[in-house]
């Protein structure tokens, strides 16, 4: 009966053909005892790949006409205390992740004179602010095509019946997101990809909205095409920082490539999962589409992608964790390199990856260790061969509204920092220079403030 009453629930609810069939596989999986992990035993490291910046110019002119840039735009930003979409967060000197990257479309457009489509795909909560902010670039949108699309939702289900669950308090909790791999019945459910290929595009580039890295590279599109890759992930080189990263494989069985995320691994290989020296290359997220290779695939599965999926255990209200047990279940959008025949990676340099998760990223990213160059691409400084490595006191910065107040004069000058580890209630005046590996602490009740113009050298 949870299927059945998860379904009546979904339609009840709108949500879209697609979506439920996708949603009905993945239930059908897990009661028959699917529970999504991949083990080491199966899986064998990835030795070596084709690299980014070994590939040849070539003439991109026609693809670049078929290409649209995709962004991933349905994230809140709950987990930084925001209450509005993450995309609309202030990154550099008053600009949102929504405005670099519609600026870095139209520098694109601009320069290979492409038509070059955005298109985002939002969430419920985030369409109306994002397409808000979005219509003050009167040249942005194309004709024949919508500037979003809107992801899908499903029902939380109760972890011991599998029912869907129900919560009176407040019924939005009932709901969770799909995972990003909730990308390909959504572009199929909104008709985004039927428009697309009618409209003569065939290659999407797809990245999150805020890896303000991810920039469509003409180079990669035209090895793509030319080598004819139905999907291609970009992935780079592993540090410690990204030990809990999903990363790439192949499967023992036959070769093919797979993504495993941390959620996907019995406990026993969590420790050769963070091993990255055996497992070398992670997803950065960055994925480059053949449409109809897309559209041929869905067609042959009736409409549903095969994805592995991914069991989600948390409460249904997650800011309480003696709230009902809940199963999410999810699927990863990388995770569709498994699903093509002839899907490939590219080993891609650490500046396609600079994604916003935490203050600490925010922190970096609004500093003099990062520059914007002249078509909006954000790229480490040229003096920096990687970010500096922030660590605030999460008591004390976790939250945005946290942050700024203890940065209100400004982000420190981070050009020469390796490391910047802050301990306590600390604020920072204007113009704070930071060099080498720093350490702040403030084991005081009340808030140290680091003077102007000081310079902290460790």
């Amino acid at each position: 009966m949870g299927l059945e009453n998860s379904i009546e629930k979904m339609r009840a609810e709108g949500v879209a053909d697609a979506a439920i069939d996708t949603f009905a596989e993945l239930y059908e999986r897990l009661v028959a005892g699917d529970r999504g992990l991949i083990a080491e035993s199966d899986i064998e490291p990835v030795a070596s790949l084709p690299d980014a910046d070994e590939l040849a110019d070539a003439d991109s002119s026609e693809v670049l006409d078929q290409a649209v840039v995709l962004r991933l735009n349905g994230g809140l930003g709950t987990s930084m205390g925001l209450d509005g979409p993450k995309s609309l967060l202030e990154v550099r000197e008053g600009l949102t992740f929504l405005d670099i990257v519609a600026r870095q479309v139209l520098a694109l457009r601009e320069h290979t004179g492409a038509r070059l489509p955005l298109v985002l795909m939002n969430s419920f909560s985030t369409r109306e602010p994002s397409l808000e902010r979005l219509a003050r670039y009167d040249d942005l949108r194309v004709d024949g095509l919508a500037l979003d699309f809107l992801q899908n939702k499903e029902p939380k289900l109760v972890e011991d019946s599998l029912e869907p669950v129900t919560w009176p308090a407040d019924p939005s909790l009932e709901w969770a997101p799909p995972g990003h791999g909730d990308l390909y019945p959504a572009l199929v459910s909104s008709g985004m990809l039927s428009a697309l290929l009618e409209q003569g595009y065939r290659y999407a580039f797809v990245a999150n909205v805020d890896n303000l890295g991810a920039v469509l590279d003409p180079r990669i599109l035209a090895w793509m095409a030319r080598e004819e890759i139905p999907f291609l992930m970009e992935v780079a080189d592993r540090t410690p920082a990204d030990r809990k990263g999903g990363h790439l494989a192949r499967r023992a069985s036959d070769g093919g490539l797979v993504l495993r995320e941390i959620a996907q691994t019995p406990d026993d290989d969590l420790d050769a999962f963070q091993d990255i020296a055996r497992h070398r290359y992670f997803n950065t997220n960055n994925l480059w589409l053949d449409l109809r290779a897309l559209d041929e695939r869905l067609r042959a599965g009736g409409g549903v992608l095969p994805l592995p999926m991914i069991v989600n255990r948390k409460t249904v209200d997650p800011r309480d964790g003696d709230s009902t047990p809940v199963i999410q279940l999810e699927t990863a959008m990388g995770a569709a390199i498994g699903v093509f025949e002839g899907a490939q990676a590219l080993r891609v340099p650490r500046r396609r990856f600079a994604p916003v998760k935490t203050t600490n990223d925010l922190l970096a990213l609004r500093s003099d260790a990062y520059v914007v160059d002249d078509a909006w691409e954000v790229a480490l400084a040229p003096s920096r061969s990687g970010p500096p490595v922030i660590d605030l006191d999460p008591a004390w910065f976790k939250r945005v509204g946290d942050f700024e107040a203890r940065f209100a004069a400004g982000a420190p000058s981070l050009v020469e920092c390796a490391s910047l580890d802050v301990v306590g209630d600390v604020a920072f005046g204007a113009g704070v220079v930071v060099r080498g590996a720093v350490r702040v602490e403030n084991p005081s009740v009340e808030q140290l403030r680091v003077n102007d113009g000081a310079v902290l050298s460790g």
